[in-house]
């Protein structure tokens, strides 16, 4: 028996609460990165600061968590996964924690970025349940798991407006440790222990990153499409809870979280986009799922006024953000089956720190431009992405005859 065949026999049994166990927790902890988007007017007001130096706060989240994601997730390949993963919990709510009882801005800061680089546990349960997962329940499984993730982001953004409005920005960070630390117990008592995939050297495991983006154009093209799309979604919820707060509405924090429900339809467009990428190439698929987003941003700004006509801009551009994801996560793992987690990571670091350039943006462009300026920033954003290929991979959809190209 060769020895893949004896780690393939001896893989625990995936069962259907241990795939809920794992959505939920995927959920959970992905919603660390989200609570503070409809608190930032609180937090203003809290450090008597101005709407930039706040929107600093949401950028550094987005690059701590890319640093994370870049540093962290590829330990998965060679170290036992459920330590990993509980290890990295434990360290989540210590940020939370820290974040909650942030003094100045310099504080809150630091703590942000604390935030984002340990809240990769998400990365970590997606590839677990793919490995644990049957070869022909794989993407049902990897599926299910996404669809936490998705919920927990919308979520996160309702939750969070509804307590900040009640008790306070800083009663948000405090139960999410809370829940944090359930969580780490959780994980620590339901998932299973596994033996490291590799024994690859660490920087080995990091050199390879740059030799998959060297080698890959379709990686890059992806990569690159992604990053713009999160970057115009952050643009818009950086500063949705300030324009809310502003003249036209004069509305709290508790409004700005209800737009995360009209986001809903998102979470449920992932097994849809995943049906059409098997009949359409997802190069194409997830362009047009990024027009859509881009139309979602026209609607923005002609019923800026209103706030049903922002609640329909909300749903549209949350399906097309959502569908240019499943379409571009699709693409990346038809690459190759030995580098997945590799793959991903690379795809994750890149669309994070879109997110990071996104928030910057929308702080600085509100600030000067108000909400002409967010909507106008969030569209030259997707069109980067739209036509990015053109730079970094210019035959990234044409035809391919390499062999390694196993994309469609």
């Amino acid at each position: 028996m060769q020895p893949e065949q004896a780690v393939e026999q001896s893989k625990p049994v995936l069962s259907k609460r241990l795939i809920l166990v794992m959505a939920i927790a995927a959920g959970l902890a992905v919603a660390n990165l989200y609570y503070g988007q409809p608190l930032l007017n609180d937090m203003r007001v809290s450090f008597h600061a101005t709407s930039w130096q706040v929107g600093i706060s949401a950028t550094l989240t987005q690059v701590g968590y890319a640093c994370g994601l870049f540093f962290f997730v590829p330990l998965g390949d060679s170290h036992e996964r459920r330590r990993l993963i509980v290890r990295m919990s434990i360290a989540a709510a210590i940020a939370l924690v820290f974040l909650a009882v942030a003094q100045d801005l310099w504080w809150l800061y630091a703590a942000s970025l604390a935030v984002g680089i340990t809240t990769v546990v998400p990365q970590m349960i997606v590839p677990f349940a793919a490995h644990l997962a049957a070869p022909a329940e794989r993407g049902k499984v990897v599926g299910t798991v996404m669809s936490g993730l998705l919920i927990g982001i919308l979520l996160a953004r309702t939750l969070s407006g509804f307590i900040g409005s009640e008790f306070g920005w800083r009663a948000m960070y405090l139960i999410a440790a809370v829940i944090m630390v359930l969580l780490t117990v959780t994980l620590r008592w339901l998932l299973p222990g596994l033996p490291a995939a590799t024994q690859t050297p660490y920087g080995t495991l990091l050199k390879s990153l740059f030799t998959l983006i060297r080698e890959l154009p379709d990686l890059r093209d992806a990569s690159l499409l992604g990053a713009m799309s999160f970057g115009g979604f952050s643009v818009f919820w950086t500063v949705l809870s300030l324009y809310l707060a502003g003249p036209q509405f004069h509305l709290g924090a508790d409004v700005a979280g209800l737009f995360g429900l009209a986001g809903a339809a998102g979470a449920f467009i992932a097994p849809a986009a995943g049906s059409i990428t098997a009949r359409i190439p997802a190069k194409y698929t997830a362009r047009l799922a990024t027009c859509v987003t881009l139309l979602s941003f026209l609607i923005l700004w002609l019923f800026r006024q209103h706030l049903i006509g922002l609640m329909i801009g909300v749903i549209i551009m949350d399906l097309g953000v959502q569908a240019t994801q499943v379409s571009n996560q699709a693409r990346i793992y038809s690459l190759s089956d030995a580098a997945r987690n590799r793959l991903n990571t690379v795809y994750m670091v890149t669309y994070f720190l879109g997110g990071a350039l996104g928030s910057f943006i929308g702080s600085f462009v509100f600030d000067n431009w108000h909400w002409g300026g967010v909507c106008a920033a969030s569209s030259i954003l997707l069109i980067l992405g739209i036509l990015g290929f053109l730079a970094v991979a210019p035959k990234a959809l044409m035809p391919s005859h390499d062999p390694r190209d196993l994309i469609n």
